[in-house]
């Protein structure tokens, strides 16, 4: 760890020597550890120091972005001077609204020393409870379990001076057989949280549970997908419709429906950096306080998340979803939650006459038709058939092929209880899942496994 004060000093420091007009210094850094392993065998087991410091400096309406990985003063005014040569040779953007001004953050927990301090040689003793189960079972484990810690600063000429550290410990588990496979992850900030022992009997039992899986044509289906299923849905609904470059090129599955019913009365959809229930953080990386932003409320769409730029295009405020100062992405939503219902995953399958049981999805594309928000992927290590109330046996696995505008709208059921669910953007957010149950869900394809 460097420290808030050093962090923030020396950045402050750089910045003063700044001739622009505006300046703003964003530092990403930390120290992280990975250990992989497949074939029920430790593998490889690597760690890394790094850092990345972004300065962007204004010259009027014109910007220019330069970073650099070393926090060394000389180098980090180098990168300062870059950014201010880039600038001069820019168009002017004129929806730049300056800097944000400096505001107050609310104080959270995120950072656990247990986490950060957690060593090759305990990761390996995790792996290893994994693999003694997974080996008296005749079965083969492969995944992977990292842990690390982060801080993240944002100072600008206005007098923005932000600072957060961070931990986070995630593990994933692929069980395997002859021709089944079960899965299994787990996302905390703190590591102690971390229940080891239920992710290999939870990725165990779905392996056992599958093996020899029966074919099933393609067609509709109702369909109970578990929170990690769900969470992927989720991930590319944002990442092709929550933003709000996509609103305002009219990509958006929200374009021309703000105020409309796109959903189910029983689907709401929202983001909340703050909330430590989840993977929280306080502010953007302009050093915009996180705003709880509703994006679909009982069917409704409400809205979207912005940053300063993309917001004044519309003469609005950011809701604190500025990405990192390289990005021309917009507001995007990094702490998604979806809110739960009263009912449960056992509840769903009891219920089911006929239905497919989904554990998790993979290779999604998004981009066949954003504006119906429609989606194309697979199953994956877990898919089942249930009949009568009853799980009955495995099936091979299927393509699905749905616009989730339709998917969202045939929701039967939501589970109360909700899943921290990984995604792309790391440490500083996350995707709360339940579990749901759905009708006439679209599988196009089917596979020999």
């Amino acid at each position: 760890m460097i420290g808030k004060d050093k962090i923030l000093n020396l950045l402050n420091s750089v910045i003063q020597k700044s001739k622009a007009d505006l300046t703003e210094a964003v530092y990403i850094g930390g120290e992280g550890g990975l250990t992989r392993f497949a074939n029920s065998s430790i593998h490889q087991n690597v760690s890394e120091r790094n850092s990345r410091v972004y300065f962007r400096v204004a010259l009027g309406k014109k910007i220019g972005v330069a970073s650099t990985n070393s926090f060394i003063q000389e180098d980090l005014e180098k990168s300062l001077l870059n950014a201010f040569e880039i600038a001069k040779n820019q168009r002017e953007n004129p929806n730049f609204p300056g800097l944000p001004s400096k505001s107050d953050y609310p104080k959270l927990n995120t950072y656990f020393e247990s986490t950060a301090q957690f060593t090759p040689t305990q990761r390996a003793q995790g792996v290893k409870k994994i693999l003694d189960q997974t080996k008296a079972s005749n079965l083969t484990a492969s995944g992977s379990f990292s842990t690390g810690y982060t801080e993240i600063a944002v100072v600008n000429s206005k007098g923005v001076a932000g600072y957060q550290p961070l931990t986070s410990t995630y593990l994933n588990l692929v069980v395997t057989g002859d021709d089944s496979a079960g899965y299994s992850d787990q996302l905390t900030r703190n590591v102690d949280d971390m229940g080891i022992d239920q992710l290999a009997q939870t990725a165990i039992k779905k392996c056992i549970d599958s093996k020899a899986p029966k074919s099933l044509e393609p067609g509709e289906y109702t369909v109970i997908l578990e929170p990690s299923a769900v969470a992927a849905l989720i991930e590319w609904m944002n990442y092709i419709g929550f933003g709000s470059k996509s609103l305002q090129e009219g990509t958006s599955f929200l374009a021309n429906r703000i105020g409309k019913k796109i959903m189910g009365d029983n689907v709401t959809m929202y983001d909340n950096g703050p909330d430590e229930s989840a993977i929280a953080f306080p502010f953007d990386f302009e050093g915009v306080p996180k705003q709880k932003v509703m994006l679909v409320e009982n069917g409704i769409a409400k809205g979207v998340v912005y940053d300063s730029i993309t917001a004044h295009k519309e003469g609005k405020k950011s809701t604190g979803h500025s990405l990192t100062p390289d990005s021309s992405e917009g507001g995007l939503a990094l702490n998604m939650f979806i809110e739960g219902g009263d009912s449960s995953l056992d509840k769903m399958i009891k219920s089911a006459e006929k239905a497919i049981l989904i554990t998790r999805f993979h290779y999604i594309n998004g981009y066949l038709d954003t504006n119906n928000a429609l989606l194309t992927g697979m199953t994956r290590d877990g898919t089942f058939w249930v009949e009568g109330g009853k799980v009955q046996h495995g099936i091979k696995n299927l393509r699905f092929t749905e616009s989730m505008l339709k998917a969202f709208s045939n929701v039967r059921q939501i589970s109360k209880e909700r899943k921290i669910v990984n995604s792309w953007w790391g440490d500083v957010g996350c995707i709360v899942a339940p579990a749901m149950m759905m009708d006439n869900f679209k599988f196009t394809g089917k596979t020999e496994f």
